[in-house]
């Protein structure tokens, strides 16, 4: 009897039960929702920065020093306020709700601590990105958001390049596979495609999440690719194949660059648009700083972070199309379609599997994963599969 795709996706699916479905369905439309909550979030907060007046206080207490030091104090004290204020949800979402799914047990103190890191590190690199930004708009003026964009991808690039040595260490422990089958295994997949051996690693990502993950990170000589311990414990020596034959996937055809061009494209797009319409946000919001004063960040912000909701559809286009190609290099390299299934099956938990087209293009950053395990089946059903 030929092979069903059809058949075989829907056994796949249908094997989690109906309870883990309705979980997942709800867990994933929740966070759909959250992010319209976030902005919210945010614009209330930037509302109650600026109605409180302490960035222009501060910019005038530095009158006297240079441009670039006021910008630089002003963005960062931002930064540390912002999240400072929005820290109750932050806190909400990243773990009171992940841990009442069951999608983390990380301690309160330990997401605490990581939480005031990200606001160092927000206030560390937002001041410095935005001392340029000002910099620019005092001597281009009218071009200020052409020359910012143009900061931005360098700004992107920058951070892409020291996240795995600076930053991510920060978060989590990594360290080389250990010696064994899974090291071996993941070796050959690295080998087919030219990848040094130093730039495979496992990560405690237990420590955050019980989310059954992988990822690739970095550029250049620092690019590698790193499995969370959850997926080493919870998987079989094919699934670990398949999943690193994906990120494998992402590392060979360079995906990363894409998401860098992308985002310097929204960049311009966002400066732009602020230099348009900034007089009437700033009025919006009750600000009555020049666009060249430090004290408009929070409104900057705000339009920017309007633009990125509203350019979310097409972010997430791009993140789907990257992540079907991860998945077919990882079938063309691995060969283990029922492999790539049964791990796709565990994201499942916390990746609704069966969204409506409509869902799919505005919020999903994958394909669903009944549209990636149905790839996978019509990929073993085209090699010969009986």
């Amino acid at each position: 009897m030929a092979f069903d795709a059809a058949s075989a996706t829907a056994a796949y699916i249908d094997a989690l039960g109906p309870e883990v479905l309705a979980k997942s369905a709800a867990y994933t439309a929740g966070r759909h929702w959250l992010l319209l909550w976030g902005f919210v979030v945010s614009v209330v907060v930037a509302w109650l920065i600026v109605r409180s007046g302490v960035l222009a206080a501060i910019e005038r207490r530095l009158a006297r020093r240079s441009a670039n030091l006021r910008a630089f104090v002003v963005s960062a004290a931002y930064f540390v306020l912002a999240g400072l204020l929005t820290l109750p949800w932050a806190t909400y979402e990243g773990w009171w709700r992940e841990r009442s799914y069951g999608r983390t047990s990380q301690p309160l103190a330990d997401a605490l601590g990581q939480a005031f890191i990200g606001i160092g590190l927000s206030a560390l690199l937002g001041g410095l990105f935005f001392t340029g930004v000002y910099a620019l708009i005092r001597r281009t003026q009218r071009r200020w958001w052409a020359w910012s964009a143009v900061l931005a991808a360098a700004g992107i690039t920058f951070v892409l390049l020291i996240a795995p040595v600076v930053i991510e260490p920060l978060f989590n422990a990594y360290r080389p596979l250990p010696e064994g089958p899974v090291r071996d295994a993941v070796v050959a997949l690295a080998d087919k495609a030219g990848i040094p051996h130093d730039r495979l690693f496992v990560y405690d990502g237990s420590r955050q999440s019980n989310n059954f993950t992988a990822n690739v990170s970095g550029i250049g000589p620092f690019a590698r690719i790193a499995i969370s311990d959850v997926a080493l414990k919870g998987a079989s020596l094919d699934e670990v194949r398949a999943v690193t034959g994906h990120e494998i996937g992402h590392y060979t055809l360079r995906h990363v660059w894409y998401s860098v061009g992308l985002l310097s494209a929204l960049a311009i797009a966002a400066f732009f648009v602020a230099d348009r319409i900034y007089p009437r946000v700033a009025r919006a919001l009750g600000s009555d700083a020049p666009l060249a004063s430090p004290a408009s960040l929070p409104v900057v912000l705000v339009i920017a972070s309007a633009l990125g909701l509203l350019a979310s559809p097409a972010i997430n286009a791009l993140s789907r199309m990257n992540e079907s190609q991860a998945d077919r290099y990882s079938l063309e390299v691995a060969g283990l379609p029922d492999a790539l299934a049964s791990a796709l099956v565990k994201t499942a938990e916390y990746r609704y599997p069966r969204p409506t087209p409509l869902q799919e293009a505005l919020f999903y950053t994958h394909p669903s994963v009944e549209r990636r395990i149905r790839a996978a089946m019509e990929w073993k059903a085209a090699h010969g599969a009986s």
